[in-house]
């Protein structure tokens, strides 16, 4: 058994290969072949009394893997003096995080590997994101208008480089230190020209790709701003109105979120998970956001990636179509088919560092 530490996985994963293994499992889920469950976490009162605890997992099954993704978090959501409200986490301290991924053989049931989740969730977000551009995206797609300036921000432009032909990106978020550091770093590192704007509005005006990558829990662009033939994608679930939605004229999203069961400690929505149960009084559950009436949010009623590439549903048929693809859904499903081709890379490479198997095994029947 292996354990693949992050900066391992940042040496034998590049985006191309990332979004392939994806694509492929997309298209097993739609003919059967592949399965997942969706995200869900738990939420318990922590030791401060602005946050709560969180415990999220989603899992899949693909290519002969079953993969979960487990991590912990204490969260909380802060709004600073310009009104700008974010989602914000870590796990003991600010600046530390635990999160993994588990990967078993589905051919006997073998424990394969434990592997730090931070690099392979930000390739797979990004590399779900790079998928919807190129089924959707006009195939003459050079400009990119990207809104936020963190580490998704960074593989989401990596992925859209994979699939177009893309040489020129304007880059807008509130702090104007980190959007000038992103266009500093992403021109050096993909040889385009990346440039750092003042606003929302000046980074979409033009774009072919507009491309919304933070943790705001409040949408991040007026609908008006969007143009003929732009595709848009998204981050998280707040990001995106519904009046952008109304704007566009192919909507698809990647997959089909959340969970329908239905209980008291229940709760579909909270912040950015998708399905939570629930513990803590209910003044401890006060500590809790309030839900967003005008975004997407986790489930919408369009048609998938599924649904695309099979031909119940119809893509972009015009360049002068506004396109929306919805960055949600497979969770688990990505899990299983990035954490296979990441075990199978470090095994074919000889990295990663080895952990006895027999100490996951036992000789007591559960």
């Amino acid at each position: 058994m292996l354990f693949i530490h992050n900066d391992v996985v940042a040496e034998i994963l590049n985006m191309e290969d990332c979004i392939a293994a994806q694509e492929q499992a997309f298209r097993d889920l739609a003919e059967g072949r592949a399965a997942h469950r969706p995200r869900s976490d738990i939420y318990a009162p922590c030791e401060r009394d602005d946050g709560y605890y969180r415990w999220g997992t989603m899992e899949g099954y693909s290519g002969g893997y079953l993969a979960i993704r487990m991590k912990s978090d204490i969260m909380t959501w802060p709004m600073d003096e310009n009104g700008n409200w974010t989602e914000d986490k870590y796990c003991v301290e600010p600046g530390t995080y635990c999160g993994l991924v588990m990967v078993f053989s589905a051919l006997n049931g073998e424990p394969l590997a434990f592997i730090n989740d931070g690099i392979i969730q930000h390739m797979r977000v990004g590399g779900g994101g790079g998928i919807g551009a190129k089924y959707l995206a006009r195939k003459n797609a050079t400009t990119v208008g990207m809104l936020g300036s963190g580490g998704m921000a960074r593989t989401y432009l990596r992925a859209y480089c994979a699939v177009r032909g893309i040489t020129k990106v304007k880059v807008y978020s509130p702090t104007k230190a980190n959007r000038e550091a992103y266009a500093s770093e992403m021109s050096r590192g993909l040889n385009i020209e990346v440039v750092a704007v003042d606003s929302a509005e000046e980074a979409l005006k033009g774009a072919d790709i507009v491309s919304s990558c933070t943790d705001s829990m409040s949408p991040t662009f007026e609908a008006d701003m969007l143009e003929p033939g732009q595709h848009v994608t998204m981050l998280g679930p707040m990001e995106i109105s519904q009046d952008t939605i109304e704007r566009c004229d192919v909507c698809i999203a990647q997959g089909r979120p959340g969970l329908t069961i239905q209980g008291d400690n229940i709760d579909h929505g909270v912040g950015h998970s998708p399905m939570a149960w629930i513990a803590g009084t209910g003044d401890e559950r006060e500590r809790l956001p309030p839900k967003q009436e005008n975004t997407t949010g986790f489930k919408l009623d369009i048609p998938d990636f599924g649904d695309l590439v099979t031909g119940a549903a119809e893509g972009r048929t015009s360049d002068d179509q506004i396109t929306y693809y919805h960055n949600i859904g497979n969770q688990g499903l990505q899990f299983s088919a990035v954490g296979g081709l990441v075990y199978e890379k470090a095994k074919a490479a000889g990295v990663g560092r080895e952990i006895p198997t027999e100490w996951f095994l036992q000789d007591i029947r559960d």
